[in-house]
C-alpha cells in the first residue's frame, strides 16, 4: 500500500508516495524551497504543490518542525510565528481540495520510522532519534512506544539553545570543521544520556549522509550512536504511516 508523506524542513519541503511496506519512497522525491518567511499560507501553498507534482488523490502525512497536538501547531521555532494556533490539517486539507490530511512533529515522524523500517528496528529501552538541520529535532522512545513532541532541541548547552550549538546550521554559519562540530554535538548527547539513560541514539537528518566524518568523534557517551538507515528520507516515511495509521 502506498500513502504520501512530506515532510516541512527549515530549508526545503520534500515529499513523494511511501511504500509501506518496504518503508521506503515508491517514487523519487519531489522538493520545493521553504519560502521564507514561512508562513501558514506560503507552506501550505508548497505542500500542496508538492503533493499535486504526483497527481495524488488519498491521504496524505505531513511532518511540522514543532509541537503538534491533534492537528494544531503549538510552537514554531524555525518558521514563521504565525503558525501557532493554526489547524494545520484543515489549512493543508483546504488547499488540497479537501484531501485527508494528518500533521505530527518532524522528528517524531522520523523516528517513527526508523524504529519500524531502519536502525531502531527491534530495540528495546529508551532510544532517542535526532534530526540535525535547521534545528535539532528529536523523538524519545521506550521500548517502541514514542513520548510525542520532546523538542530536545530547546534544551540549554553552553548558556544557548542546544540547536543554536549544535544543529547543521549552526556548523555551516560558523563555518565549523567536522571535528569543532562533533565536540559540539558529543556535549549536547552527554547531557541527553545524563536526562534518559538511553540505549541507542538515532542520528539523522541531511548530516546522517556523512555519518563517517562524525560518528566517529562521538567518543566518551556510554549509549550506542548510529546513523538513521532511512537517512533524510525518513521524516516523508513516517508521515506517510502516521497518515495509514490515521
Amino acid at each position: 500500500m502506498n500513502v504520501f508523506g512530506v515532510d516541512i524542513g527549515g530549508s526545503g519541503i520534500k515529499g513523494a508516495p511511501v511504500d509501506l511496506e518496504r518503508g521506503d519512497l515508491a517514487e523519487p522525491r519531489h522538493k520545493v524551497l521553504t519560502p521564507h518567511p514561512a508562513t501558514p499560507d506560503g507552506v501550505a501553498g508548497c505542500v500542496a504543490e508538492v503533493v499535486e507534482h504526483f497527481g495524488w488523490s488519498g491521504p496524505v502525512g505531513v511532518t511540522f518542525p514543532g509541537v503538534v497536538t491533534g492537528s494544531t501547531i503549538r510552537t514554531a521555532a524555525n518558521v514563521d510565528k504565525g503558525w501557532i494556533g493554526v489547524d494545520a490539517a484543515a489549512l493543508i486539507g483546504e488547499r488540497l481540495s479537501g484531501l485527508p490530511i494528518t500533521v505530527l512533529n518532524d522528528a517524531d515522524a522520523a523516528g517513527i520510522a526508523e524504529m519500524t523500517f531502519g536502525a531502531g528496528r527491534g530495540r528495546k529501552g529508551a532510544v532517542i532519534m535526532l534530526t540535525f538541520g535547521t534545528g535539532i529535532g528529536s523523538a524519545l522512545f521506550t521500548d517502541g512506544r514514542l513520548v510525542p513532541n520532546t523538542e530536545l532541541g530547546h534544551l540549554e548547552l553552553d548558556g544557548h539553545e542546544a540547536e543554536k550549538r549544535a544543529s547543521t546550521k549552526a556548523k555551516e554559519d560558523k563555518d565549523l570543521s567536522w571535528e569543532e562540530w562533533a565536540h559540539r554535538v558529543r556535549k549536547y548527547l552527554a547531557h541527553l544520556e545524563m536526562l534518559f539513560s538511553p540505549e541507542l541514539f538515532i542520528v539523522g537528518g541531511g548530516v546522517s549522509r556523512k555519518a563517517e566524518k562524525f560518528v566517529p568523534l562521538l567518543t566518551d557517551v556510554r549509549a550506542e550512536i548510529v546513523p538513521a538507515e532511512l537517512q533524510n528520507n525518513a521524516g516523508i516515511v513516517g508521515a506517510a504511516m502516521a497518515a495509514a495509521a490515521r
